[in-house]
């Protein structure tokens, strides 16, 4: 009891020394609106400024109900805080109060907001000179809806409907405020129009307090409308502006007749040429597409899901075609037509034969043609090489080379691989004709065997004969492609001639070899050794060697073999040398033949024997060196004598 009556004289007191002077003045400002996101914390300011000190104020903190009564959740004063309970935010407020002189802040955080703390706050700031002011702030709570699910109808649509029917149904679930919901068709909103657009929504709310919005779209359809999206968009509130979702796009099947058929080629995608594979394809303008008919010359076709195949088609089939299918309202006939074409190329034709046969010397001018619905190239061909363009083939003055098979070709430049070819045989026919040979003077060493040959072409086959000194030689001969090859062996005894003779029906030729015999100057390919006594006193050794003259082929390629290792020297550089190496020889022998006689004692008197020592001998030497450019032979004779007299 003292210690309320203590309090009560000191509270009296304070107030009596507040009041001694003049009313204090308050003034309070607070935000219009404070909005949150559902289930976060709300803060809520109230600015004040006062003549008193903070220690002179009163402060209380109220609430308005949907009724407009007002509830005060808190209080406070110099001496005591005080939170109101048993109130729909007891337990959930928090105040701080931040004094600066001659003004501040009360800031009200309300905790893990509700939908039902959606109301009006009242901040009142009193001074103990009963000078006061307050200021009110609303509190808007928002919470996002749940994705919008859209839902369209399954079957399709009749397009021929009086009234409107569904299109589908979005429903949006969980939002605050409530969202609104807005149906569009090809990205145009869509709104009510009498017969033709109707969105009816219904809102649900849960025991959450959430809100539910479901529409749902009815449409009176047309053919326009198969294929068209529809999709609904969600708007809803949040802080500071508002949002929005949009549902998946929809589309929906309307079923109509088709009034029109069209019938194209599907393939191929270029001109047609005979022997492709046509596809048509024959689509109506309705849902689903009709059964269509094919037919030509109304001649109904075969076709398997509105393709009509023609394979390896010909010129025959180029003509006018047609799809035919049936309204089904009408009943009438619907009918799609188009025309094809085959484009064509006939067997290249040459005139006037597949084989002629012309003398030399003629002329020939061959054709070829091939008829074309396309505009065609010609080309001729010989052992795969290009000889003219055009479809006339010009030669003068025939020969057995232009003799042959060429081969016309025929090409449509517009058409890859549309082409066409033929053949004809040319023979050429005329006297016997002799392939020159390179040499037909040859000269070839005695007892040598030469293979002459002698190759001529020309039709009829000729036939080839020899002939030596007027009498035929046995010869050997092949027939080649483009004639007769003979050869014939002749046996070198001494200078002849040999003919070739090739003939026909159309006439004859032939072909001289004029060969020279050439008698050797060796036996055979070795060094000779020869040993010449001198006529001096005392014996000497001459010691003389014949180089045998170097092999130089003989111009004898493709006409002339031969079966002899020794080449025939040529010119008479050659016969020089012969003579001149005899000549040596005899010299060397009369030497020899001399020295026997001095021995003998048959020469100037003399016995048999004689004193040799006494006699001065002297050093002799002799040296022959013969070469010919020709023939790249040398000969060398050496005789020496380098001993003083003795008894031999």
């Amino acid at each position: 009891m003292a210690l309320r009556t203590m309090t009560a004289l000191l509270v009296g007191l304070f107030f009596l020394l507040h009041t001694w002077g003049v009313k204090a003045q308050v003034k309070v400002a607070m935000e219009d609106r404070v909005e949150v996101t559902l289930g976060t914390a709300a803060e809520i300011p109230c600015l004040y400024t006062t003549d008193d000190g903070f220690g002179g104020l009163i402060i209380e903190w109220f609430y308005l109900d949907p009724a407009g009564k007002q509830h005060r959740i808190y209080f406070q004063d110099p001496t005591m805080r005080i939170e109101e309970t048993n109130s729909q935010f007891t337990g959930r407020i928090k105040v701080d109060v931040t004094p600066s002189q001659g003004s501040g802040q009360v800031l009200l955080r309300v905790l893990e907001t509700r939908l039902g703390d959606e109301v009006d706050f009242i901040c009142l700031v009193k001074s103990l000179t009963d000078g006061n002011d307050q200021g009110k702030t609303q509190l808007r709570v928002f919470e996002k809806p749940d994705h919008p699910i859209i839902e369209s109808v399954d079957e399709e649509i009749w397009y021929n409907n009086e009234e409107p029917v569904k299109i589908g149904s979005c429903e949006a679930k969980n939002g605050y405020p409530r969202p609104n919901i807005t149906w569009y068709k090809d990205n145009t909103p869509l709104s009510n129009v009498p017969n033709e657009v109707s969105v009816e929504s219904r809102v649900a709310t849960g025991s959450s307090g959430l809100f539910s919005v479901e529409s749902e779209l009815s449409l009176k359809v047309v053919k326009e409308d198969q294929g068209s999206e529809f999709y609904c968009e969600v708007n809803y509130q949040v802080i500071g502006g508002f949002g929005m979702l949009e549902s998946e796009k929809k589309k929906i099947r309307v079923r109509y007749p088709s009034d029109e058929v069209n019938l194209w080629v599907k393939s191929p995608k270029r001109d047609i040429k005979e022997g492709d594979t046509v596809e048509f394809e024959c689509l109506g303008n309705g849902n689903p597409q009709p059964l269509v008919t094919f037919r030509r010359e109304r001649v109904e076709l075969n076709a398997i899901n509105n393709v009509l195949e023609l394979r390896n088609v010909s010129r025959l089939d180029s003509g006018r075609y047609e799809c035919v299918t049936t309204h089904i309202e009408t009943f009438e006939e619907v009918v799609g037509n188009t025309t094809l074409f085959v484009n064509y190329l006939e067997p290249a034709d040459v005139s006037p034969e597949e084989t002629l046969t012309l003398s030399q010397g003629a002329d020939l001018n061959q054709s070829c043609n091939a008829l074309s619905s396309l505009k065609t190239h010609t080309v001729w061909m010989k052992n795969g090489v290009k000889v003219a363009t055009g479809n006339i083939l010009s030669l003068r003055d025939v020969v057995y080379d232009m003799a042959g098979t060429y081969e016309c070709m025929v090409t449509v430049p517009q058409l890859v691989g549309m082409e066409t070819s033929a053949v004809f045989q040319l023979i050429v026919e005329g006297s016997p004709e002799i392939s020159e040979p390179q040499s037909t003077s040859l000269e070839q060493a005695v007892e040598s065997t030469v293979v002459l040959t002698c190759r001529a072409r020309g039709n009829p086959r000729p036939t080839i004969t020899w002939r030596s000194a007027g009498s035929l030689v046995d010869s050997q001969s092949n027939v080649t492609e483009d004639g007769v090859l003979s050869w014939v062996n002749v046996k070198v005894s001494s200078d002849l001639n040999v003919s070739c003779h090739a003939s026909n029906t159309n006439g004859n030729v032939e072909t001289l070899y004029s060969i020279k015999a050439i008698v050797p100057t060796t036996a055979s390919p070795t060094t000779t050794l020869a040993t010449v006594v001198p006529t001096t006193a005392s014996p000497t050794t001459t010691l003389a060697t014949v180089v045998p003259i170097n092999d130089r082929p003989a111009s004898t390629v493709g006409t002339v073999q031969s079966d002899t290792t020794d080449k025939i020297p040529r010119g008479s550089s050659g016969v020089i040398i012969a003579v001149l190496i005899i000549c040596l020889l005899l010299l060397a022998i009369l030497g020899s033949v001399l020295y026997f006689l001095y021995k003998k004692g048959k020469i100037c008197g003399r016995s048999g024997k004689q004193d040799l020592t006494k006699e001065k001998t002297s050093r002799d030497n002799i040296v022959v060196e013969m070469k010919s450019d020709n023939t790249e032979e040398a000969v060398l004779l050496a005789v020496n004598g380098d001993k003083k007299s003795g008894d031999q």
